[in-house]
């Protein structure tokens, strides 16, 4: 079962925002062999949830009130470590994420932006695909809502 804590980034500790990048760089940079730029200057707006399987962190995302980042709330660098995604983590940690907008901002409506592999994941979650796809840092990604 994954346990799940929600901090502001000045909430974070030195330890904690170490484990996040680190974690953000294993499956962004290394696994998905994607160089760009993860720390954006957009961390310090978010909310942060993290997941944690036997005091290790294993799962997390970010999440921006509407405005920050889209028009609508919206979840990002949604990430679950390799080594642990045959526990489905990864609904824990967005349904986690859609509670905690949900509380909160006081929102329903939530924007993210998917890479497409991950498609059939988010419309288990009632996310729907919006506009076409497109290339984010060379992966091809797809908006989806939440209403």
């Amino acid at each position: 079962m994954l346990e799940i804590k929600v901090k502001t980034f000045k909430e974070l500790t030195l330890t904690e925002l170490y484990n996040i990048l680190m974690l953000r760089s294993e499956v962004f940079v290394v696994e998905q062999d994607c160089v760009y730029q993860d720390i954006d200057g957009k961390d310090q707006k978010a909310l942060h949830v993290l997941g944690y399987n036997s005091d290790q962190l294993v799962a997390y995302t970010r999440l921006f009130k509407p405005g920050d980042y889209f028009n609508e709330a919206s979840i990002g660098r949604v990430v679950v470590a390799q080594n642990q995604r045959q526990h489905k983590f990864g609904y824990a940690i967005m349904k986690a994420s859609i509670d905690t907008i949900n509380t909160h901002y006081n929102e329903t409506k939530i924007k993210i932006s998917a890479q497409m592999y991950l498609k059939r994941f988010y419309n288990n979650l009632e996310f729907i695909e919006v506009g076409e796809q497109y290339l984010e840092d060379n992966i091809p990604h797809i908006a989806m809502l939440k209403s």
